[in-house]
């Protein structure tokens, strides 16, 4: 489907107020954009995830789990690719100077030097502090989502409506689980520095004990879920828009008889990189002092078991052969970083960083406005 036919079905299901979610995945060189449009307003939730469709959770996934179940949806696609001149271009623009809220900067300061100090009481090892903001924007969400696919090559970019959450987007750089069979991916994302040009980067001690603590809870959390080894890759630097930040990458076998997809994304989500270690303690402080509704900020959204055929022989003449082909099922489920919540012409972003003993109020403030400055560039013409 032509481009201008997949945006105009876009637009046409929130006229009629169906779900739908449009979305690419990372590094996709055709820049294959994909869609489901439901069919109906039907409200589908899940608390299995044994279904097939696209599902879209919240940080607290005790609350409503949303689904678009691929059996009641079109499915769709477009080539939409990355633009890297307009990256450059987007990067290099002047925007409005931003503006900063004096009594917000105060009270995220001051959040961050209670979470300092709970660590230092030895109520956890680290916390993952957010908060949002509120600024407006001169495009429809349309114009946002093609910004965000222009604009983000190597993130999980996505498109979301539903009449019972609202407009919501964004370009995660962090994927929480990839299962194919029972082959399962994930990685330990930590972090963050702005990019100046290059990746080769040195990163300070704060951020490679940060990123160190991340992967060390991951691996002992699928321990007793994986037959054999867990293989990891070192840390390395990935670029996601103009930030950088560490990256581990790990990687295993499941065991099904102790473990299946539910538990896996128990035993994952929230992730170090957006809660905190140990995840109860940690979670129960976000919950108590954030001072606000995290909603889908920091829940996680994609793929879910869907159906994926796999030919067999692809490159032999005979035919018998190539006949055969099996279908497996597929998830690929991603982070919910870098988003918004779009309301009659207002973004709400939610932006936050990891605070570890080491931790500088003023810094850690610093960081959440780079990172503003990074999803604010898409709000612009």
């Amino acid at each position: 489907m032509n481009s201008e036919d997949f945006f105009i079905k876009l637009e046409t299901q929130i006229q009629n107020g169906n779900p739908f979610v449009a979305y690419r995945n990372p590094n996709d060189k055709n820049g294959l954009t994909k869609a489901l449009l439901q069919d109906s307003g039907k409200v589908y939730r899940t608390s299995v995830f044994n279904e097939s469709g696209f599902v879209f959770a919240p940080f607290e996934i005790d609350n409503d789990v949303f689904l678009i179940p691929s059996d009641d949806a079109e499915s769709i696609t477009t080539e939409y690719a990355a633009d890297n001149d307009s990256e450059v271009k987007k990067e290099n623009q002047d925007f409005p100077p931003v503006f900063t809220n004096a009594e917000a900067k105060i009270q995220h300061e001051k959040l961050v030097q209670q979470g300092i100090e709970a660590i230092q009481k030895g109520e956890f090892k680290k916390v993952v502090l957010s908060r949002n903001e509120d600024v407006q924007t001169q495009l429809e969400a349309l114009g946002i989502f093609k910004n965000l696919l222009k604009k983000y090559e190597t993130a999980f970019v996505y498109y979301w409506f539903h009449p019972e959450t609202g407009i919501w987007l964004g370009a995660t750089p962090e994927t929480l689980l990839k299962l194919e069979r029972d082959k399962f991916k994930t990685m330990s994302l930590a972090g963050t520095q702005s990019f100046h040009g290059t990746s080769n980067v040195n990163w300070g001690e704060k951020e490679i004990e940060e990123q160190q603590i991340v992967t060390d809870s991951i691996l002992e959390n699928l321990r007793d879920k994986v037959s054999g080894t867990i293989h990891r890759s070192e840390p390395y630097t990935i670029k996601a828009g103009n930030l950088l930040h560490l990256q581990t990458d790990i990687q295993g076998i499941i065991d099904s008889e102790k473990s299946n997809l539910k538990s896996l994304i128990l035993a994952l989500h929230p992730t170090p990189a957006v809660c905190g270690l140990p995840k109860k303690n940690a979670k129960e402080f976000i919950l108590k002092n954030e001072g606000y509704n995290r909603e889908f900020y920091s829940g996680f959204l994609g793929e879910m078991n869907m159906k994926k055929e796999i030919k067999r022989n692809s490159n032999r003449r005979n035919q018998e052969n190539q006949a055969y082909a099996s279908i497996l099922k597929h998830t690929s489920l991603f982070v919910n970083l870098r988003c918004m919540k779009l309301d009659r012409g207002k973004a709400r972003l939610f932006i936050g960083g990891g605070i570890t003993k080491d931790s500088n109020p003023a810094d850690e403030w610093q960081e959440t406005v780079n990172k503003s400055h990074t999803i604010k560039s898409v709000l612009v013409k």
